[in-house]
């Protein structure tokens, strides 16, 4: 897939200058305040950098603002997005703002409900689908952990009201909604009535990633592959695209109100 030109001459710059100044990663990482997987990740093209990041590689390195030019300049190109790993941005993000109009978000979804949904429509095996629910389900950890992100789930009714697969999964998964969004003081999950009716969130899926170390991301589920987009101007319109579908939505206390109903619709 084709990547952005300025990125490998970021990236390229890096090495070559560290190498100048005899800093091996590590002790790049220190002088910056930014870890040593980030760097390398930067240095293999592997993560876009921050401004701040720039910055930081033009006052440890002396360079009077190149890296801050090179940078704005990979923020300013009209690339095809390239895919990332988004298990581990998503490991390393301090806030999470997730909209989902068709099922429960990974993160909070059931053993159960998970399994249901990958074995709909024959897509995968069933050691596939045994993978990918362990997989799923080993992703939550994040939300327990000491320092969990800030995960914002907007949903739609209709994912309470779609039944994958029986009745009883449907009402667990609703009352694990329930638990986790009234236990978890770091989960905040709200949902879009069915009476708003067209809404910009029809347009599908995608989830903002934030963290200290770089710009935010967009990430767009598709049926096989996932896709991260980190283009500037990309972020900036699904934020005001977030921004709207949040104002369509109840609040967290009416939303766990109405998953609380629902679930026992589901007996």
């Amino acid at each position: 897939m084709e990547r952005s030109s300025m990125l490998d001459h970021f990236a390229e710059e890096l090495r070559l200058t560290r190498a100048a100044h005899g800093m091996s990663q590590a002790a790049l990482a220190e002088a910056l305040s930014y870890s040593g997987a980030l760097v390398a990740k930067v240095e293999t093209c592997e993560r876009r950098p921050s401004l701040d990041f720039a910055r930081r590689c033009d006052t440890v390195f002396t360079t009077d603002g190149r890296f801050e030019r090179i940078q704005r300049r990979i923020s300013r190109e009209t690339v095809v997005p390239w895919f990332r790993d988004w298990a581990g941005i998503e490991q390393e993000a301090t806030a999470l703002r997730t909209f989902e109009p068709l099922c429960v978000p990974g993160l909070l979804q059931t053993e159960a409900y998970a399994h249901a949904l990958l074995s709909g429509g024959g897509l995968f095996a069933p050691d596939e689908i045994e993978q990918q629910v362990t997989t799923r389900l080993d992703r939550q950890t994040i939300l327990i952990r000491d320092r969990p992100p800030l995960l914002t789930a907007v949903i739609d009714e209709c994912v309470l009201r779609r039944q994958i697969g029986g009745p009883e999964v449907m009402r667990e998964q609703l009352l694990h909604l329930v638990k986790v969004g009234s236990t978890l003081p770091r989960v905040r999950i709200q949902v879009v009535p069915m009476t708003v009716g067209a809404y910009v969130g029809l347009g599908g899926p995608f989830v903002l990633a934030s963290s200290p170390h770089s710009e935010d991301l967009v990430y767009l589920a598709g049926q096989r592959h996932g896709q991260v987009i980190d283009r500037a101007d990309y972020v900036r319109q699904m934020v005001e695209v977030w921004e709207s579908i949040r104002g369509e939505a109840l609040s967290q206390q009416q939303s766990l109100e109405l998953m609380a109903e629902v679930a026992e619709t589901w007996t």
